[in-house]
């Protein structure tokens, strides 16, 4: 069985956990290192038990504290190259035998999870999300992304479980303090996610063995939890599904999720 468990999602620090049944592993590591162990605490784990952080891309809220917890706990990470070579030089206290490098679309093995790293469009030297398999079940980790493609989409397809970006709510967007610059940026084909097609994505995917979804990096000036989750809700309703048959949940920025079963 896989447990996912989100520790922190959004622009203040990114850091997701996942349990198979000999492995954990982080993905990201953007927030500080107390605040990874408080949250490993919180759900009975500990940095001690980690085996590996996977990294999605190199901005902060993703690296923050990457370089400390790997030195310190002599953790091994996995970064693409051109993510390697993007990182900060804040980071350059990972040992050598502890940088493992691999290829976007190529899978690699941890203990008995397959991982497979798919390319993400966002603004960033290359980034990526994450399929994670332990042999029966499927789960998939994509943020940071600024629109959804037919490669995306079959990279989700069969996921039990998906932690999906819903990051801005457009029409909050249009009239926030943001500058007109960064709100293209935020809305344009490199950059994050919109509640309305993180929707549309997932109704897409309903009749593709998903069974949960995790809405995540929400962005706390641009969006508002209920209005993702409501948002999916309606999205779902009007294409006559079911919702009872997806469980629907929102990540957040402050504190670790409950634990999911997949």
């Amino acid at each position: 069985m896989l447990k996912f468990c989100s520790l922190y999602s959004g622009s203040s620090g990114n850091c997701l956990f996942v349990q198979s049944k000999n492995t954990k592993i982080l993905v990201d590591c953007g927030t500080s290192l107390k605040k990874v162990c408080e949250g490993l605490a919180s759900i009975n784990s500990s940095i001690e038990e980690i085996d590996a952080i996977l990294v999605t891309h190199e901005h902060s809220d993703h690296v923050k504290s990457l370089s400390l917890v790997s030195h310190k706990f002599d953790i091994p990470v996995f970064a693409n190259l051109e993510t390697w070579n993007a990182i900060p030089d804040y980071t350059t206290k990972i040992a050598s035998h502890n940088i493992n490098i691999f290829k976007n679309d190529r899978d690699f093995k941890l203990n008995e999870l397959t991982i497979h790293p798919f390319s993400t469009p966002h603004e960033a030297a290359n980034s990526c999300g994450f399929n994670i398999h332990d042999g029966k079940k499927k789960l998939s980790i994509a943020t940071d992304l600024g629109h959804i493609n037919k490669k995306i989409l079959k990279q989700l397809e069969r996921s039990s479980f998906i932690l999906l970006e819903s990051n801005y709510e457009p029409e909050i967007l249009k009239v926030s303090k943001y500058p007109f610059y960064l709100k293209r940026r935020i809305a344009g084909p490199n950059g994050h996610l919109s509640n309305t097609e993180a929707s549309q994505t997932i109704s897409s995917l309903m009749d593709k063995d998903l069974k949960e979804v995790m809405l995540g990096h929400l962005s706390k000036e641009n969006n508002i939890p209920e209005l993702a989750y409501q948002t999916v809700v309606n999205e779902l309703i009007e294409n006559n599904t079911d919702i009872k048959s997806l469980k629907l949940s929102v990540a957040s920025r402050y504190f670790p999720s409950k634990i999911i079963n997949i």
